[in-house]
């Protein structure tokens, strides 16, 4: 067991597999470490990969302050990471929670940075669903505080963007969804809080997005519609990302089809490696559809 301690105190539980140029995959808010294994089972190959459970998800600490949970705290708690095993830069993979925490801190520690996939990012971004947004994760948190884990991952588990992996794979999304059900209580309601309910919309960070250095590739689920629109957002405003979407999946991709999920970033990561995924060609850049004149 390895353990990396944070500024404030905190023990991040992590695991490594393989050797090569490090990946640290950042997990969603419903998982934990665990919710990479069919990502780490095959990058372990070739890379260096490590998988880390989030403050408030044991086996790392559960701090009970609500002060100790926000979106920069999870971008610093990546860094951690990165330097506990002794790297000086990583490429960073993460979905939903995590992918906002990949996104995150690729605008923040792009000298960190090697390249950045940010999968499942959009819930609550857009400036029209902001406030339901909060709305329903303020009711998530309490459903955490007043059910229980294992009582309330009988319907979160069982959300709008989860049900296509039941549909393809119902072994696969039990083991999901009991994942949810182990959440510690406190840390899964003070995450959902701090983190989720409070991060800035991507919408209100053009600016920053546009002077995104690193590569990024971003990942969605065509049936994820928490993300869609705000994906194409960030397709057209981050200087050197592309836009995978899967087909008739929905927001766990990298667990509902993990092979196309794996091939895409491996792919990814060989043309950042080849220095063939620079910015976005300015010609393509106009209003005209065939160029005519």
């Amino acid at each position: 067991m390895s353990i990396a301690r944070t500024d404030d105190g905190v023990d991040l539980y992590y695991e490594e597999a393989g050797r090569g140029l490090p990946i640290i995959f950042v997990h969603e808010f419903a998982g934990d470490h665990r919710s990479w294994e069919p990502q780490l089972s095959h990058f372990a190959r070739r890379y260096r990969c490590v998988t880390f459970a989030a403050r408030g998800f044991p086996p790392s600490s559960v701090p009970t302050d609500p002060g100790s949970y926000s979106q920069a705290r999870a971008v610093e708690d990546i860094a951690t990471i990165v330097r506990a095993i002794g790297a000086e830069a990583a490429y960073v993979v993460g979905n939903s929670m995590g992918g906002f925490a990949a996104l995150h801190f690729a605008l923040t520690h792009p000298e960190m940075t090697l390249a950045a996939v940010v999968a499942g990012c959009g819930y609550g971004a857009h400036p029209d669903n902001a406030e339901t947004f909060r709305s329903e994760s303020e009711k998530v948190a309490v459903a955490f505080e007043t059910e229980g884990s294992r009582a309330m991952s009988s319907w979160y588990g069982f959300g709008p963007a989860r049900v296509q992996f039941e549909d393809k794979d119902p072994r696969g999304h039990r083991e999901h969804v009991e994942i949810l059900a182990q959440h510690d209580p406190i840390g899964a309601a003070l995450t959902m809080r701090g983190v989720q309910k409070a991060r800035p919309s991507l919408y209100s960070m053009t600016a920053e997005l546009e002077a995104c250095e690193p590569a990024v590739l971003i990942v969605a689920g065509d049936e994820d519609n928490g993300v869609l629109e705000a994906d194409l957002m960030l397709k057209r405003t981050i200087p050197r990302s592309g836009l995978t979407v899967l087909p008739r999946t929905g927001h766990v991709s990298n667990l509902e089809e993990p092979a196309l999920f794996n091939a895409v970033i491996e792919a990814f990561f060989h043309s950042v490696e080849a220095d063939r995924w620079g910015p976005r060609d300015p010609r393509s850049l106009s209003s005209s559809v065939t160029g005519a004149k």
